[in-house]
Order: structure tokens, then C-alpha cells, then sequence
């Protein structure tokens, strides 16, 4: 647990226990990692050990990732990297007008359509 949520500390966020849950959330409380301590110790169970997540809180996130007991702490700590020190938290406004510009390509056409396949049901 220590080397997957090292750059969590590192970057100064805080850091909270409640219950089973051990919890990490940034300076702005818009993002956080989760460790659900129950989950961890029955590798059986369906629960998630982690839950990475970003938006109003982890209960109204605007992206979620969960992650078993079995995620390699490096992945984890690759995570919590990123999310700590990218833009992990950066999230598009609502009210924000998107320009999309599209590109529309097509294959010329074939020299001819497909036979119909019929089932032959005589023989």
C-alpha cells in the first residue's frame, strides 16, 4: 500500500482514515484514491480494494477507476503518479461550445454487390 500511494504523500495530500476505508484526497478535494481494507483481506470478494476518482466527491465522481487486490502496486503508484502531478482532475465545463471538425472519407465502391447467400435445401 505504501509504494502505490507514495506519490500521493509525496505531492501532499491528505491523508484520512474512516473505518475500513483509508483514504488520500488532493488540496482542492476534487480527486482521491480509496483503499478499502475489508476488500483486501478476502482476495474472494467483489468489493473494490481501490478506487481512484475525480469530480465532486467520490460518491458524484466524474470518472472512477476501481481496481482489485491483484492491481500491481506499480500500476497503482503509476496512477497515483499521474494523477497527482497531471492533469488527472482537469475536467471540460459544462457550458463550454466544442468545435469538432470532421473528416469524411470513403473507398470507392465495388465492382459489384455480393451475392445473396441462400441456403440450399435440396441436395
Amino acid at each position: 500500500m505504501t509504494a502505490a500511494t507514495n506519490p500521493l504523500t509525496e505531492a501532499g495530500w491528505t491523508h484520512t482514515v474512516d473505518g475500513r476505508w483509508i483514504r488520500w484526497t488532493n488540496s482542492s478535494e476534487d480527486a482521491g484514491v480509496q483503499f478499502d481494507a475489508f476488500a483486501a483481506q478476502n482476495p474472494n470478494s467483489p468489493l473494490d480494494t481501490w478506487t481512484t476518482w475525480a469530480g465532486t466527491d467520490i460518491n458524484n465522481a466524474t470518472w472512477t477507476i476501481r481496481a482489485s487486490v491483484y492491481t500491481p502496486a506499480a500500476l497503482l503508484a503509476d496512477l497515483a503518479e499521474e494523477l497527482a502531478h497531471g492533469t488527472g482532475t482537469r475536467r471540460a465545463d459544462r457550458h463550454q461550445v466544442v468545435q469538432r471538425a470532421s473528416v469524411v472519407t470513403s473507398s470507392p465502391p465495388c465492382s459489384a454487390p455480393p451475392r445473396q447467400l441462400t441456403p440450399n435445401l435440396r441436395r
